[in-house]
């Protein structure tokens, strides 16, 4: 089973409302896992506004080891700069932060960090108007067929785990496009789930993880959101790297799942 450090969590924060809803979050985070926060704030180049930073979120973060830090430059190199170079285990930031500086919380800047960092990644597309827990009590962990299965659900079960929430597992297979033409589309389907099912087995086999299945067919982006919705989870763990590996489908829509997702989105 793979270890889960969580010692060290960094909050880009742009003085948004987005900002201020995900701070909740984040302090509930560092205090569940006894973690220290350090949150960033990175100034495009050019700009001086006048900041409190040291004020700022002082009563959401008054019980928490907090640092803050103030930068300069292009936040997604600078936020993926820090998250490498200071030894933090997750990222926690919202999208479309509409702050002081947009260039911060924004979706490019976001697809980027998921993208760069290497640890895991908390984000919420709509973090001023999810009303999820802040911590946890329903995990989806969405799963692809790619070598990485088994790993991600180890760590989706060791942190559902250590939040105490239940886990549910859900593998959204691609809809055959050469298979033999006289089966009909219900065979078709029927065949798809089964192979799939068959296969998120073994990784759970191979995984230790015990947990409750579900192989849909469709569109991955569309069908996670989907099932989050319906099953009204608290947040969907999905697996992320290197995009070319083969059959890793899930990691290129990591982006869409967290733009339609109900809830808070964390990818590993």
């Amino acid at each position: 089973m793979i270890d889960l450090p969580i010692r060290h969590i960094l909050f880009p924060y742009d003085f948004s409302i987005q900002g201020q809803r995900a701070a909740e979050y984040v302090a509930a985070f560092a205090k569940r896992f006894d973690a220290r926060v350090t949150m960033l704030t990175v100034v495009p180049a050019g700009d001086a506004p006048e900041l409190d930073l040291e004020r700022a979120l002082s009563a959401e973060f008054a019980d928490v080891n907090l640092e803050r830090v103030a930068d300069r430059g292009d936040a997604a190199r600078r936020v993926a700069e820090f998250a490498h170079n200071r030894g933090v285990d997750m990222v926690m930031m919202p999208t479309h932060g509409l702050g002081l500086f947009r260039t911060l919380l924004s979706g490019s800047v976001t697809s980027t960090v998921i993208h760069d960092v290497l640890c895991p990644v908390w984000t919420a597309a709509h973090a001023d108007s999810q009303h999820a827990p802040a911590i946890p009590r329903r995990i989806l962990c969405a799963v692809d067929a790619s070598n990485e299965g088994v790993r991600l659900l180890q760590h989706a079960a060791l942190f559902s785990k250590r939040v105490g929430a239940t886990l549910s597992v859900l593998h959204v297979a691609e809809p055959g496009s050469d298979w033999p033409s006289f089966w009909s589309e219900r065979e078709l389907q029927d065949n798809i789930r089964e192979t799939a099912a068959q296969a998120i087995e073994s990784m759970l086999a191979a995984a230790g993880v015990e947990a409750t299945t579900r192989v849909v067919v469709g569109g991955l982006t569309e069908r996670a959101a989907e099932a989050a919705r319906a099953d009204n989870v608290d947040l969907v763990i999905v697996g992320r790297g290197a995009i070319r590996e083969p059959f890793a489908h899930l990691r290129t829509h990591v982006f869409g799942i967290v733009e339609q997702s109900p809830c808070p989105v964390l990818s590993v």
